[in-house]
């Protein structure tokens, strides 16, 4: 069999494995797998009875999907229960290895079973934003003509990661990030469970609580860092695994922080405060803080984005664009690296010059129109492109601002009843400093009130 290709002749037994690997020395978090639709946990969306995904397995239908969400929410696992529940050979493929020769072969394996015996096939595509545009091409005939139930997996938007025809010809579903509570039901099932540590263990809630915070929402990360706390009790003679031996197997501190609590809004509160107030070392130790409980980094990266908008605007124009980097760098690598570049722009933001101009400015222009200072477009800026426009006196003596001195015309852009208005007032901040300068004699050319 090619490197990165792996078949399954027939459904595993029990533990749901993908590859028949469900024995008991096999990770917990591969006998732990859901067998049906309805032991997978979170997704109601999903599992609600009539469902497209219920239809499919249900219904025995032959539907290509294509699975989009977090790390550790399910998607292996349906392509499993899709298999085990309508009885279809299992063929998957690692998109981090497998090239268009993998794939044609499955493709190819899959119309020879479907014309020999009528079996159908479940080909499992992981990651299939990593094929290249030749790769995912190689997949649309095997869709197109049914030889194959495409199960494709993806953590980044199809929208952008995979091509429009098999976007198309694929029913898209969005996987939701699981919660703290399906996590803890993860775990105590996994405890009690036969095939998982078959209640040989007991976890203190402290110890509970820790693994659930450090999991962030990934049910197969929660179940290693479990099966590596009950060892670490293992190794020292007991069967209770409390904070100390959960803390000892997954070497992470346990971090006081609820991220549905008060903590969790007090130290967001806390590090958004230090990075508006310049100080770069206490925004580290909030980051250091949501880091390590488990915080979802994508949250702290969007929120660098808001504050390098909302509190330093144009002091410094690389404010924003650093943020934009630090959540699509954050995206594309994850964690752990991901703190770097979080940290990277939580000190450039920090250090930046401040400014809330850009906010007053917005919140000035929406409290005007939300009071009803709204207006006419003024006649000479009105579109005038369509038959009858200039009739109605649409763009008549508009003045082409390249056509004047410097590129600026002197001309009323404003509607009449805001006329006068001055939004945006800049601040001898940073870069924004130049900035008031040039935007203060412009102003005054095109409202006629002096060069």
């Amino acid at each position: 069999m090619s490197e990165g290709l792996f078949e399954m002749g027939a459904p595993a037994r029990s533990g749901g494995s993908l590859s028949g690997s469900d024995h008991a020395h096999a990770p917990l978090a591969v006998r732990m797998r859901p067998r049906t639709l309805d032991e997978l946990v979170g997704q109601q969306q999903l599992k609600a009875a009539g469902s497209p995904l219920r239809q499919l397995i249900e219904g025995d239908r032959s539907l290509s999907l294509l699975l989009w969400g977090p790390p550790g929410t399910g998607k292996t696992t349906i392509a499993s229960i899709v298999s085990r529940q309508t009885d279809r050979r299992f063929v998957e493929i690692s998109a981090v290895s497998a090239g268009v020769k993998e794939v044609r072969a499955a493709i190819d394996s899959a119309r020879a079973e479907l014309v020999a015996t009528g079996k159908e096939t479940v080909l499992f595509v992981d990651e299939v934003h990593r094929f290249s545009k030749a790769q995912q091409d190689a997949l649309l005939p095997g869709v197109e003509n049914r030889w194959v139930t495409l199960v494709a997996a993806t953590t980044e938007n199809p929208y952008f990661s995979v091509i429009s025809p098999l976007l198309s010809r694929s029913l898209l579903l969005r996987l939701e990030s699981l919660t703290d509570d399906d996590i803890r039901g993860v775990l105590e099932r996994a405890l009690e469970d036969e095939r998982g540590l078959a209640s040989a263990y007991t976890i203190d809630d402290d110890a509970l609580d820790h693994l659930v915070r450090l999991a962030g929402g990934d049910a197969r990360r929660s179940l290693t860092y479990l099966e590596a706390a009950a060892g670490a009790a293992h190794t020292r003679g007991g069967t209770t695994i409390d904070l100390a031996t959960a803390e000892t197997a997954v070497d992470t501190a346990a971090v006081r922080y609820d991220r549905d609590g008060d903590q969790h809004y007090d130290v967001i509160s806390a590090f958004i405060k230090s990075v508006r107030g310049s100080d770069a070392d206490a925004a580290l130790h909030y980051l250091a803080r949501m880091i390590e409980a488990g915080e979802d980094p994508r949250f702290i990266a969007r929120r660098l984005m808001i504050l390098a908008s909302e509190d330093i605007g144009l002091a410094d124009p690389t404010a924003l664009t650093t943020a934009v980097a630090a959540a699509q760098t954050v995206q594309l690598i994850g964690m752990p690296e991901g703190h770097l570049t979080l940290a990277h722009a939580t000190i450039a933001l920090a250090v930046a010059p401040k400014s809330n101009a850009v906010t007053t400015a917005i919140g000035a222009a929406l409290a005007d129109v939300r009071a009803g200072k709204i207006g006419q477009v003024p006649a000479h800026l009105r579109d005038a492109h369509y038959g009858g426009a200039r009739k109605l006196g649409h763009g008549a003596d508009y003045k082409y601002a390249h056509d004047e001195p410097f590129g600026i015309a002197e001309q009323q852009y404003l509607p009449d009843v805001l006329a006068e208005a001055a939004y945006y007032q800049p601040k001898e901040v940073g870069a924004e400093a130049g900035i008031k300068e040039r935007w203060e004699r412009v102003r005054r050319i095109v409202r006629g009130t002096g060069g």
